[in-house]
């Protein structure tokens, strides 16, 4: 329970830690930036990480120059398009047989099932559309390597996905994390980011428990 607790507030303070993080490690930040970001998308036990609103505050961070962003974005991509191909692999290699050991604290059926409907219905574009989805975007490479997708497409589909997923939350926060009225909300602003993050599964959700009580 203590551990939740932290989680949540490292979620919902992430603003100050990270510029905490940034002033205690210096350069070593950008290390510790890309473990996060390659660990959400490569390693399939950690889905919670808090991949959206992290690039969403370093790039407010690199607005008022506490990290560099010529460094930061192509670090990020790389982590992100490492990650997924690192994910790839071990659910095109060892996938069937991890799932075969069921359930487990991390391992989840139903993360499997959402994420492997998701695939059927777009196909290839997923890996680039998961990336805007917590725990989809953990899962769909693993899901990606289980089916046996051509090595070649799935790398055009992660770099291109890798690429607009930061991009589009680091230039975010770069113009707008240091607005006047988003910097004095972050926390609010960071709830904002989580809650539209979720929002498909909890939309998926509510559908589901319709279809289940018709």
């Amino acid at each position: 329970m203590e551990l939740i607790t932290d989680l949540i507030n490292i979620v919902l303070h992430l603003d100050s830690h990270l510029l905490a993080l940034t002033q205690q490690y210096g350069v070593w930040i950008y290390a510790i930036l890309f473990l996060i970001i390659f660990s959400e998308t490569g390693l399939i036990v950690f889905p919670f990480l808090p991949g959206d609103s992290l690039l969403f505050v370093a790039g407010a961070l690199c607005g008022v120059g506490a990290l560099d962003a010529y460094i930061l974005m192509p670090l990020l991509i790389a982590a992100a398009f490492t990650g997924d191909n690192t994910n790839y692999w071990i659910g095109r290699l060892v996938g069937k047989r991890l799932v075969k050991i069921g359930n487990s604290r991390f391992l989840k059926h139903e993360h499997l099932d959402k994420t492997h409907a998701f695939y059927k219905k777009h196909g290839g574009k997923t890996i680039i559309f998961a990336r805007f989805l917590p725990i989809v975007r953990t899962f769909a490479p693993f899901v990606a390597g289980i089916a046996r997708m051509t090595y070649r497409q799935f790398m055009m589909f992660s770099a291109a996905g890798s690429a607009a997923w930061i991009s589009f939350f680091v230039v975010g926060g770069y113009f707008l994390g240091n607005v006047p009225i988003i910097k004095n909300n972050l926390t609010l602003m960071i709830l904002v980011i989580v809650f539209i993050s979720i929002t498909p599964a909890i939309l998926e959700f509510i559908r589901q428990r319709r279809n289940s009580n018709t």
